[in-house]
C-alpha cells in the first residue's frame, strides 16, 4: 500500500505535456523532524549540561576564545554520544531496526522510541522543576512515567542548567583562588600597573595541566549522568 502523496509538483515544461514528482507523508515528516534535530539535541539530551560546564570552564582559565567554540561544541558532541550510548542502542533495537526490517509500522516505531529516551530524562530530572511544570500544566500524574513530553522536556532542560550551573561553581572555585592569590602578592609587592591576568593565566594553565584537567572535568561530567541512573 503505497503511502498518500502530501505535495505534487508538475514540470509544465516537460515534452510530453507534463510530469509530476510525489513527495509521501513519511517523506514529509522525516524532513521536517530534521528542522528540529538541534533543539531535540539541546533540550532532550546530555549536550546542554556539558557545554556550559565546558564554556564556565573556558572562561574560569581566562580564555575567552580558547579552546574555540566550535571544539567545544564538538567535543560536548562527542561526549554526548559517549554518555547516550545505551539510550541509542536501545532505540536502534527497540524502534529503528524493526522499523527498517519491515516489523512494525512508523507510529510503532515512534511509541517504542519513547521509554529509552524518557527512562533517560526522568533519571536526571530534580523533583522540584518536575513538580513546577506539573503543577504548571495543572495536570495530575500518579507515575512519573506518565508524564507527558511537553512536560517532561521542560523539567528535563531546568534540571540540567542547576545541576550544570553546580558543577560549573565547583571548577570555579580553584582558579578564582590563584587570581586572588595572585593579585594580592601583586599589591604587597607594589606592582599595580602589572596586570594579575599576565600572572595568573600561566600558573593556572601549568595547574590545569599538572592535575590533568581535562581527564577530571569530562571523567565528572560522565559520572554525573551515571550518578543520576
Amino acid at each position: 500500500m503505497t503511502s498518500p502523496a502530501a505535495l505534487t509538483i508538475v514540470n509544465a515544461l516537460a515534452a510530453n505535456g507534463g510530469e509530476a514528482y510525489s513527495l509521501n507523508v513519511q517523506s514529509l515528516l522525516v524532513i521536517t523532524t530534521l528542522a528540529f534535530l538541534p533543539g531535540l539535541l539541546l533540550l532532550m539530551t546530555s549536550f546542554t549540561r556539558i557545554i556550559i560546564v565546558l564554556s564556565v570552564l573556558r572562561q574560569a582559565l581566562g580564555m575567552q576564545t580558547t579552546p574555540p567554540n566550535m571544539v567545544l561544541a564538538a567535543l560536548a558532541l562527542a561526549m554526548t554520544v559517549f554518555v547516550m550510548r545505551g539510550v541509542v542502542q536501545q532505540e536502534q533495537d527497540k524502534a529503528l531496526n524493526p522499523y527498517l526490517s519491515g516489523q512494525i509500522t512508523f507510529s510503532q516505531a515512534v511509541q517504542a522510541a519513547e521509554p529509552p529516551i524518557q527512562d533517560f530524562m526522568l533519571a536526571q530530572t530534580r523533583k522540584a522543576p518536575l513538580h513546577l511544570f506539573v503543577d504548571l500544566s495543572g495536570g495530575h500524574y500518579d507515575d512519573p512515567k506518565s508524564v507527558p513530553f511537553t512536560v517532561l522536556v521542560p523539567a528535563f532542560a531546568t534540571s540540567e542548567l542547576e545541576t550544570a550551573f553546580q558543577i560549573s561553581f565547583l571548577i570555579y572555585i580553584p582558579f578564582v583562588l590563584i587570581d586572588l592569590a595572585v593579585a594580592s602578592i601583586l599589591m604587597s609587592l607594589g606592582m599595580i600597573m602589572v596586570s594579575p591576568t599576565l600572572i595568573s593565566l600561566p600558573l593556572k594553565l601549568l595547574m590545569f595541566v599538572s592535575i590533568h584537567g581535562w581527564v577530571l572535568v569530562l571523567g565528572t561530567l560522565a559520572n554525573s549522568f551515571a550518578v543520576g541512573h
